[in-house]
């Protein structure tokens, strides 16, 4: 179980790493911070450069944590929230969860899974556990405790940011309806 843990860890860090390598510096096949900028304004999330840097550093900062398995439920609540926002504000933007049609089902599985890390914890083979730090679950009970918060902690953050994308968005259709030309009957 533990090394399957630190796989898990391992892979969801590098993946996390590489999308905001992506954004910011053009990593990986990545467009890079002043193309990136717009995409995100398109998907409600404005200043669309602030954006950027703040999904990029929210990525680094929880596949860190992840990736070395120190302060787990905080780096899987951080990735878990950064994600469902990804993917929260891609649905409302395209009108569909299904990532072929732009949607957010890719970014949504990986907040379950960073989600799923907060109830499981980091495994053995993790600081966290070396250091025997009070949120390694030692029982099913501290676990169900400790990957609640972490879920919660993520759904307030990700909650707050996709009503602010949610009104983004109809800020945008409202001032492209009024500037649509009139149709004729």
């Amino acid at each position: 179980m533990d090394l399957g843990l630190l796989l898990l860890r391992l892979v969801l860090a590098a993946i996390l790493f590489m999308h905001a390598t992506q954004k910011t510096l053009g990593w990986f096949s990545g467009l890079g911070l002043h193309r990136m900028a717009p995409i995100f304004e398109s998907i409600g999330q404005r200043p669309g450069h602030v954006m950027v840097r703040l999904a990029a550093a929210c990525e680094l900062a929880g596949s860190l944590l992840i990736a070395i398995g120190l302060a787990t439920p905080l780096g899987a609540a951080i990735l878990a929230g950064t994600m469902a926002v990804a993917g929260g504000a891609s649905t409302m933007s395209k009108g569909t969860v299904w990532n072929a049609a732009g949607g957010g089902e890719y970014p949504l599985m990986l907040a379950a899974v960073a989600v799923v890390l907060g109830f499981t914890g980091p495994g053995r083979w993790s600081l966290d556990s070396a250091l025997h730090a009070a949120w390694v679950p030692k029982s099913n009970a501290a676990a169900l405790v400790i990957g609640v918060i972490v879920l919660v902690v993520a759904a307030l953050a990700a909650g707050a940011a996709l009503m602010r994308t949610r009104a983004n968005l109809a800020s945008d259709a409202r001032a492209a309806a009024a500037s649509a030309p009139p149709t004729s009957a």
